[in-house]
């Protein structure tokens, strides 16, 4: 099962962790101009038996539009890599989409590795363990005294950026979420929304971040992130346990949500953004015991624009795709 289905202990509150390693090629310039790209895909291409992994090619400009922005929607790629390397990027990534690779980038690669819940360690176990294998085929630029060398400053040295989502609806409910996420800062780290487009959020999800890469190593890093992590889920869960100090309130509001997800005949994404944030909730606190973990990660993944249409097999316009998301929330729902 792809890792953005699974569950485990820490999903209540974690949802997902995501290892990336920016690196660069020796052999190639760091801005690469139509020949250079086209070598270095082939390079890559030439030696995917080598690397392993499972691992497949695919070309941006052989996608189509829906395809794109379904991978961006998992987070798999991010939207500037595909609006500035839609004609000229490409991928590698396996059967289960636990790894995927951006060339061309940025970077030349961005080597990913995505796990569901908390799992820093393991991820990052197996995305150095992919890296170095990389790094053996094709050499990476590295210097003696500053490390890893990358095109932005923010990224030298090991070139590690570790990103773990959480689910924070009890914090914000309890108008205590300013104060944690600004402890989160305090401690040198990066939060955005999910999509890292801004620090705007929707859902009550947030991406925490490393901000530091040159002058610590990977496992600090990691070791750093999850101490900041732990402690925003311990906070999280006694937001919670307040929550439930007013049962009527909370249930209301979980049920008022459940309510029009099942009754809708039409709804925006954005509209069930909020909803999903109550229904996970009501779900991990066992308010709703007819949704399991798997339903709401569906859920999660099935209502958005691109991964909608893509589970449906069919192009909608977005009025088509409001009718066609209210009907995809009653299947999954009512599915055993």
């Amino acid at each position: 099962m792809n890792w953005y289905l699974q569950t485990s202990e820490d999903t209540d509150v974690v949802k997902s962790t995501r290892i990336r390693f920016a690196r660069n090629l020796n052999e190639f310039n760091f801005h690469l101009n139509d020949l250079n790209f086209k070598e270095l895909e082939k390079k890559i291409e030439d030696n995917l038996y080598a690397i392993g992994y499972g691992l497949k090619f695919f070309r941006l400009k052989d996608m189509d539009n829906i395809t794109k922005a379904s991978l961006v929607e998992k987070n798999l790629i991010s939207s500037t890599f595909v609006a500035k390397r839609s004609e000229k990027g490409s991928i590698l990534i396996d059967e289960e989409e636990n790894i995927c690779i951006e060339i061309g980038g940025e970077d030349h690669l961005k080597i990913q590795v995505f796990s569901s819940g908390l799992e820093l360690e393991n991820a990052l176990n197996l995305a150095i363990e992919i890296e170095e294998k990389i790094g053996e085929i094709f050499g990476f630029c590295i210097n003696k005294k500053y490390g890893y060398l990358t095109k932005r400053l923010t990224d030298i040295g090991t070139g590690l950026k570790a990103s773990v989502i959480v689910h924070l609806p009890a914090l914000s409910k309890t108008g205590n979420i300013r104060k944690m996420l600004d402890v989160v800062r305090d401690f040198n780290m990066e939060v955005k929304g999910e999509y890292a487009k801004s620090n705007k959020n929707q859902g009550d999800l947030y991406q925490i971040s490393n901000k530091q890469t040159i002058g610590i190593t990977e496992k600090e890093i990691i070791n750093n992130l999850k101490v900041i992590i732990k402690k925003v889920e311990e906070q999280e869960r006694l937001a919670r346990k307040m929550l439930t100090k007013e049962p009527i309130e909370l249930e209301d509001m979980i049920f008022r949500s459940y309510g029009i997800l099942t009754n809708c005949k039409k709804i925006s994404y954005d509209e069930v953004k909020e909803l999903l944030s109550n229904i996970k909730l009501g779900t991990d606190l066992g308010i709703l015991e007819n949704l399991t973990d798997l339903k709401v990660q569906k859920l999660y993944l099935y209502t958005k624009p691109a991964n909608l249409q893509k589970y449906l097999g069919a192009k909608y316009d977005k009025v088509e795709q409001e009718v066609k998301r209210a009907e995809v929330i009653k299947q999954i729902i009512a599915s055993n």
